[in-house]
């Protein structure tokens, strides 16, 4: 699929944010981008036919993922992220497909570690395996209710109904992906 086609079949997921803190937009991605400006990392994580999702005690959907800690790389902090909000591995390699680029208009970062004012929430999608329960340190984090093995159609109507058309496009976008490199089709 080219970028147009893809644009046209997302529309909610390359939707520009643009308000008095950020200018925001997702791009699609062939390769990571530079890892100096990667300041967040999330996955669309599979397991088997199924996608995982993350349900917060706000109610609210999410997927796994979140901001890199002082001196970390994207991949321990994917595996770290994985463990404490889905108890999850990645059992495959981690497909990177896009990335939301911020411009940031704040006089400096959200954490001082975090690349400013440009940086990027880099995501792929991966197959997992469940190990345990989310472990999410008991300082900070949100904390997760339910981990639920869905459809991406279920996954998509989850992220609809709190108001994120843009993470259920993503979850689309991933299932899509995944199955055109397996050969396949993924009904979604």
């Amino acid at each position: 699929m080219d970028a147009a086609a893809v644009h046209a079949r997302y529309p909610n997921l390359f939707q520009v944010v643009d308000n008095e803190t950020a200018h925001r937009q997702f791009e699609a991605i062939a390769s990571p981008p530079p890892e100096p400006l990667i300041s967040n990392v999330n996955v669309v994580p599979f397991a088997e036919d199924k996608c995982i999702v993350l349900r917060l005690e706000d109610g609210s959907w999410e997927l796994p993922g979140g901001t890199l800690e002082p001196g970390e790389d994207y991949r321990s902090a994917l595996r770290r992220e994985l463990l404490e909000e889905a108890g999850a591995e990645l059992v495959s390699a981690f497909v990177p497909f896009g990335a939301w680029r911020t411009d940031s208009r704040a006089d400096r970062p959200y954490r001082p570690h975090l690349p400013h004012p440009v940086s990027y929430r880099l995501v792929g999608y991966g197959d997992v395996r469940l190990v345990s329960v989310p472990a999410i340190p008991e300082t900070g984090g949100e904390r997760v209710e339910v981990v639920a093995a869905v459809t991406t159609a279920e996954a998509a109507e989850h992220f609809r109904s709190c108001g994120r058309s843009d993470l259920a496009e993503l979850y689309l976008l991933a299932a899509a992906l995944r199955a055109g490199q397996q050969g396949g089709t993924e009904g979604g």
